[in-house]
């Protein structure tokens, strides 16, 4: 009995859930698409109560599948995708209004207002965070000002604000639970990383009742229990935002490592040890997590399009029928022909940071075909991540050697090989990619003694493929200077709107 671990990984455009031994290895995976709304232009939302059911099913069927029930789990761990927003009824458990998701830049004109107000440096000194409209705090606001009631409700204490992990644990415990972790606390642009609090200040500045928030507490420890869902009462043992629990699944677990994650966005992590480090390079500062009331703080680079180019490349232009279609296609050809695609679908993040910026693609020919825009694709993501990957090391001071990868796009080993020959370091491929899940398990796993310690996990971290430089730094100096122009003009086209 309580043989495994539950790791509930709600994502942007899917929910998991993964049932893990204890040699970190997964005994059963259960998946499942929820729907995607586009209401207007820019705006990015989901039914809240849809990533509930899609994840709680989930969770029963890769039980079921498994032959297992929840007397066989010691704890669950949760990772979620970060920043998205949620308000709900306290007292019905309803949502007042869909997610606002990351992806959303319906605050941005707000973000420009705060800008010009002079409140950056104020903001990126609290919460390590560049004035964005990714972040909840803007999202927060747009609800309690655009929903009818919302405000005054939120003065009168009746409404909730949450995270992604925040919904699900208040649904798993009947609503009996309104927490969150440091790690998704920190995201939010209302808490402050040095103090580790909820931010009087920061609340003022974007009208949010501090009422609104949920306790937060560190990544790895026993919360609650659940009410619903299972016969048997289990403990609720580990949250981390996705990309947290990417690093710690990563075993990044000493300052200088480095994760990349290649899912919907492209998100670059460094674990900068227990001081965080204020970035001059528009990188975020952020908690990695807090384990036995240690904090250890991260830099990351967010990249808001990457495996999303691929789906549209599926879903927009055709071009493919399903996104592992995508490497083929692009080995058509030896390279994009000169055709350059910067995918700022959503604005471009780190280390450009402009949210008025839109999807340009530049060198089209005659000539041009099918696999040069699929090439060009897959090559944004590499190229997005090398910008990241040198603000990095300018913070830092520290010459990254090695990226340690996972996420769906990792599997891609033309997309590896290229980020590798572009880095001109290692990049490593876990046998196991699915770290998010992984870590979420692990930091659950900690609090119950499930595993003895961190020593433990690393030894269960294994090298999958290493994929090392097969072109030179001068063959690659050309391409990568073309993607710069392309940038560029992508800059140019959104300053002159």
């Amino acid at each position: 009995m309580n043989d495994f671990i539950l790791s509930l990984d709600q994502g942007t455009t899917s929910s998991r859930a993964i049932v893990f031994d204890r040699n970190g290895l997964p005994v059963s995976t259960a998946q499942q698409e929820f729907t995607q709304i586009y209401p207007k232009p820019g705006w990015v939302e989901h039914d809240p109560e849809e990533i509930w059911s899609s994840q709680s099913e989930v969770a029963l069927k890769a039980l079921a599948d498994a032959g297992l029930t929840g007397r066989d789990i010691a704890a669950i761990g949760i990772t979620n995708q970060r920043e998205t927003t949620i308000v709900w009824n306290r007292k019905t458990g309803k949502p007042v209004y869909n997610a606002i998701v990351w992806q959303d830049r319906r605050t941005a004109d707000f973000c420009d207002q705060l800008k010009k107000e002079g409140r950056s440096q104020e903001i990126q000194e609290k919460t390590g965070l560049i004035i964005d409209a990714y972040f909840s705090a803007t999202k927060i606001r747009w609800i309690l000002d655009n929903v009818d009631g919302a405000r005054r409700m939120a003065g009168e204490g009746t409404l909730a604000f949450g995270t992604v992990d925040t919904w699900l644990i208040w649904n798993l415990t009947g609503g009996k639970s309104h927490i969150t972790d440091v790690s998704n606390a920190s995201r939010t642009m209302l808490f402050n990383i040095h103090s580790l609090k909820w931010d009087d200040g920061l609340l003022e500045i974007f009208g949010i009742p501090a009422g609104l928030l949920p306790e937060v507490r560190s990544s790895s420890e026993v919360y609650c229990a659940t009410e619903r869902l299972f016969p048997a009462s289990v403990p609720i043992a580990g949250i981390a935002g996705d990309q947290q629990a990417a690093l710690f699944g990563q075993m990044c677990t000493e300052p200088g490592m480095v994760k990349n994650t290649y899912g919907t966005g492209c998100f670059m992590v460094m674990n900068i040890g227990k001081k965080p480090i204020e970035s001059k390079n528009k990188l975020l500062t952020t908690i990695a997590w807090q384990i036995n009331g240690e904090t250890h703080y991260a830099l990351e680079g967010s990249i808001f399009i990457a495996g999303a180019v691929v789906q549209w490349l599926r879903d927009g232009l055709g071009i493919i029928g399903k996104s592992s279609d995508v490497e083929k296609l692009a080995s058509e050809v030896s390279d994009s022909g000169g055709v350059c695609f910067v995918p700022a679908f959503a604005g471009l993040g780190a280390p450009h940071w402009d949210q008025h910026a839109t999807g340009t693609i530049v060198g089209i020919t005659r000539g041009t075909t099918a696999a040069h825009i699929a090439r060009a694709a897959v090559e944004s993501i590499a190229f997005q991540t090398l910008d990241v990957l040198k603000a990095m090391e300018n913070d830092s001071g520290i010459r990254i050697r090695e990226l340690r990868v996972d996420g769906g796009a990792a599997v891609n080993n033309l997309l590896m090989q290229f980020q590798s020959d572009v880095l001109q370091a290692r990049v490593v491929r876990p046998s196991l990619t699915e770290t998010t899940a992984l870590g979420a398990a692990y930091l659950a796993g900690l609090s119950v003694g499930y595993w003895k310690d961190i020593e433990e996990l690393r030894n269960q971290w294994q090298v999958g493929m290493i994929f090392s430089p097969m072109k030179g730094a001068e063959a690659t100096e050309v391409i990568i200077k073309e993607w710069h122009r392309a940038v560029k003009a992508a800059l140019a086209w959104a300053s002159s709107s």
